[in-house]
This record gives C-alpha cells, sequence and structure tokens, in this order.
C-alpha cells in the first residue's frame, strides 16, 4: 500500500471513529475506541507484513530469472566448448588429406576420391560454423596466428605472414587452432 493510501485509509478510520464516538454512550465509548484502534494496529501490521512478504515474492521471481538465464548462457558456453573441442580433435585429419593432395600425382584415380572427401569435410565444417583463418599476405595477428619463424623476406612486407605451414580455424568468433605461419622480418 502506497503511503498515500495508507494515509487516506488512516484518516478515513478515524473519522469513522469519531462519529462512532459520537453517537455511541461515554462507557461504551471508550471501549469501542480501544477495540478500533486495537484492530486498526493489527490490520496495520498485517498490511506490512503483506508488503514484506510481496517484496520477498518479487525478489525470488527476479532470483529465479536471473538463475535460468545464467543457466542457458553456461549450458551454451559448455556447448560451443565441446564442440571446439571435438572439431579440435578433427581437424588433424583434414590437414593430412590437404597434405595427401597437395603432394599428388597427376591422373591419379584415387586422388580425385580424397579430393571429394576434402570437399565434404569441408562443407560439414562450414555447415557447423567453423572457418578458415587466412593468413597468408595479410599482416601477422596473435591473436589468430602463431609464429614458428621470422625469416627476411624481400618480396612480403615486415611482420606480414609469408607462408602458412597449417591452417587456423574459427568456430563463430572464437578461435579453435591458431594459423601456424612463417612471418617476415
Amino acid at each position: 500500500m502506497t503511503e498515500k493510501k495508507k494515509h487516506k485509509h488512516e484518516e478515513e478510520v478515524k473519522e469513522t471513529t469519531e462519529v462512532q464516538a459520537e453517537s455511541a454512550p461515554k462507557g461504551e465509548d471508550q471501549a469501542r475506541v480501544a477495540e478500533i484502534e486495537s484492530l486498526t494496529k493489527r490490520l496495520a501490521e498485517a498490511e506490512a507484513k503483506a508488503a514484506e512478504y510481496k517484496d520477498g515474492w518479487l525478489r525470488s521471481q527476479a532470483e529465479f530469472v536471473n538463475y535460468k538465464n545464467r543457466v542457458s548462457r553456461d549450458n551454451e558456453l559448455t556447448f560451443f566448448t565441446m564442440k571446439g573441442d571435438i572439431l579440435k580433435k578433427v581437424l588433424p585429419v583434414l590437414d593430412d588429406l590437404e597434405r595427401a593432395l597437395s603432394n599428388r600425382v597427376a591422373g591419379d584415380a584415387w586422388a580425385d576420391g580424397i579430393e571429394l572427401i576434402v570437399r565434404k569435410f569441408q562443407t560439414a565444417l562450414e555447415k557447423d560454423g567453423v572457418t578458415r583463418i587466412e593468413a597468408e599476405g595479410r599482416p601477422f595477428d596473435p591473436n589468430f596466428h602463431e609464429a614458428i619463424s621470422h625469416e627476411p623476406n624481400p618480396d612480403v612486407e615486415s611482420g606480414h605472414v609469408i607462408a602458412v605451414v597449417q591452417n587456423g580455424y574459427m568456430l563463430g568468433e572464437r578461435v579453435i587452432r591458431p594459423a601456424l605461419v612463417r612471418v617476415a622480418q
């Protein structure tokens, strides 16, 4: 109950008490006034308790909503982390297949089959939100690249990637595996 309503309610009770006091006999008047005051006091206490319980209930509701949101975020993060861990274990297989394709002899029929497997593998990864980190010729960024060597190279600007030794991958905005690169000095 707001302060205004409470004040208005108290005034009404006071007016009712005064009207009853004027119409009642003197001896009964004091007993009635005392009873009304007692009931008014008990009503005010009950209203205060009800307001306290309501506030507690509203806080509990808000805490529960926050808890549900936190659990949902934690579950999503756990799922994303597990997915990244599984993909990190599978990426070396893709690396091996790509190395096999890069060293194939022209005209080998088995190489066409491996190329088809690699494309299917890459398509499946793309559907799951995995993207390759483009590094060659770009400025070195320690958030996405891991330098394995710094070499002088007149063709490439200093601090830029000369070559990618092992491709890096991202899952959404998160780096699953940084690209292993050679960097120009």
